[in-house]
C-alpha cells in the first residue's frame, strides 16, 4: 500500500548532462549476437534480459532492456514488450521476434537477425568512408576561404590607391570581403534558413522522391547509393522470408527498411498486385526502380521455390559492389576535392597581387 508519493524533480542541467544517447546498429546487432548465445546456451529470457541489460554499455540500451524484462516478467512476451520502443526496434526487428516466438526458433531469428544488422553496419560504414572525406575537406576550404575573406583581404585593400581601376577578379573578391564583413549575420541566418529549407523539402514525400531520382543519376555517387538501397531492401526481405514472415508482410517491411521512398511506393503497389493474384517479380519490373538483375533473380526464386535464398545472393552480389565502389570512389574523390580546395585559394590569392603585377609591369615599362 502505498502511503506517500513525492515527485522528484531534476535540475535542467543534470538533464542536459545525463540525456540519453543514441542506439546504433551496432549496439543491436551485439545485443542480438549476446541474447542468441545465452538463449542458445539454456538461460531463460527473462534471466538473459537482466545480464545484458548490466553488461551493455550503452547506457540507454541497457535501461530499455531492463524494462523489457520487467515487461515479460509481467506476462507480456517479448515482441510486445520491445514493440514499444520503435527508435530501436525496428518493424523488421519485432515482426522477426514475433514469428520466432511463434514457431519456437528465438534463438535462431535472433542470429540471423544480428547477421543482417551486422552487414547493415557494413553498408553504413562503406558509404560513411565514401562520403567523410569530402565533407571534411569542404569544411576545411570553408574555413579557409571564410579566414582569407576576413583576415587577409583586408590588409590587401589597404595598399590599393582609391582611385586605381582593379581587375574584374580582385573586384570579386573584395566585394565578397566588404559584405562578408558588413552582413556576416545574414550570411549566417542564411545558410541556417537554407540548411532547414533543404531538410523540410526533403522530407516530404515529393521533395524525397525528387532528391532519389537525381541522387541515383548522380556521377560516381549516384551507383553506390542505389546499390546500397537495392542491397538493404533484398537483404531485409530475404531475412523476414527467411523468419517464415508471410510474403505481403515481409514486404509492408523490407519496403520502408530499404530507405528509399521510391522503392517503399514501388513495393506497396507490389503488394497490391500479389493480392489480385499477380507474382512478386512482375509488379517489381514494371515499377522500373528495381534493376532488371534483381528482377530475374527474384522471378527465379519464385519459380525454384528457394526466393530467400536467391533475395540473399543478389544482397552479397550489392554489398561486394557497394564495398568496391566505395573505395574507388575515395580514391578518386580525394585528388579532386585538393585540386578544387588548391583551385579557390589560388583564385584568391591570384586576385590580391593581380594588381600588384599589373603595377610592376605598367612601371616597368
Amino acid at each position: 500500500m502505498v502511503l506517500d508519493i513525492n515527485e522528484v524533480r531534476e535540475s535542467p542541467l543534470r538533464a542536459l548532462f545525463q540525456r540519453k544517447g543514441k542506439v546504433g546498429v551496432g549496439d543491436l546487432a551485439l545485443f542480438s549476437r549476446q541474447m542468441e548465445t545465452l538463449l542458445d546456451a539454456g538461460i531463460p529470457l527473462t534471466r538473459a534480459l537482466y545480464t545484458l541489460s548490466s553488461q551493455v554499455t550503452n547506457r540507454t540500451l541497457s535501461e530499455i532492456l531492463t524494462e523489457v524484462a520487467q515487461s515479460v516478467d509481467s506476462g507480456m512476451s517479448f515482441s510486445e514488450s520491445i514493440q514499444n520502443y520503435p527508435d530501436v526496434f525496428p518493424s523488421l526487428y519485432v515482426n522477426m521476434i514475433k514469428a520466432g516466438e511463434v514457431g519456437g526458433t528465438l534463438d535462431e531469428v535472433l542470429k540471423q537477425l544480428s547477421d543482417q544488422l551486422e552487414r547493415d553496419k557494413n553498408l553504413r560504414d562503406n558509404m560513411r568512408s565514401a562520403t567523410m572525406y569530402p565533407l571534411v575537406v569542404l569544411g576545411f576550404s570553408f574555413v579557409v576561404v571564410v579566414a582569407m575573406l576576413v583576415g587577409i583581404v583586408p590588409i590587401f585593400m589597404k595598399f590599393f590607391p582609391p582611385d586605381m581601376v582593379l581587375p574584374l577578379p580582385t573586384r570579386i573578391v573584395m566585394g565578397l570581403s566588404n559584405s562578408f564583413r558588413s552582413f556576416w549575420y545574414l550570411y549566417f541566418l542564411g545558410t541556417i534558413a537554407l540548411v532547414y529549407g533543404i531538410r523540410y523539402y526533403l522530407r516530404t514525400p515529393s521533395g524525397s522522391r525528387s532528391w532519389e531520382r537525381l541522387s541515383f543519376k548522380l556521377p560516381a555517387v549516384g551507383p553506390l547509393l542505389y546499390r546500397v538501397v537495392m542491397a538493404r531492401f533484398a537483404r531485409t526481405l530475404s531475412t523476414l522470408l527467411s523468419g517464415g514472415i508471410p510474403v505481403l508482410q515481409a514486404l509492408e517491411t523490407a519496403g520502408p527498411a530499404s530507405g528509399s521512398t521510391l522503392v517503399s511506393e514501388a513495393v506497396a503497389v507490389t503488394s497490391e498486385k500479389i493480392q489480385e493474384g499477380k507474382s512478386i517479380a512482375g509488379p517489381l519490373g514494371e515499377s522500373g526502380i528495381f534493376a532488371p538483375m534483381l528482377v530475374q533473380m527474384v522471378s527465379v526464386g519464385e519459380e525454384s521455390g528457394n526466393l530467400p535464398g536467391m533475395l540473399g545472393r543478389i544482397s552479397d552480389f550489392y554489398e561486394e559492389e557497394v564495398a568496391t565502389l566505395a573505395k574507388g570512389l575515395t580514391s578518386v574523390i580525394e585528388p579532386l576535392m585538393v585540386i578544387v580546395v588548391g583551385c579557390v585559394v589560388a583564385f584568391m590569392v591570384i586576385s590580391m597581387y593581380l594588381p600588384i603585377f599589373l603595377v610592376v609591369t605598367s612601371t616597368g615599362g
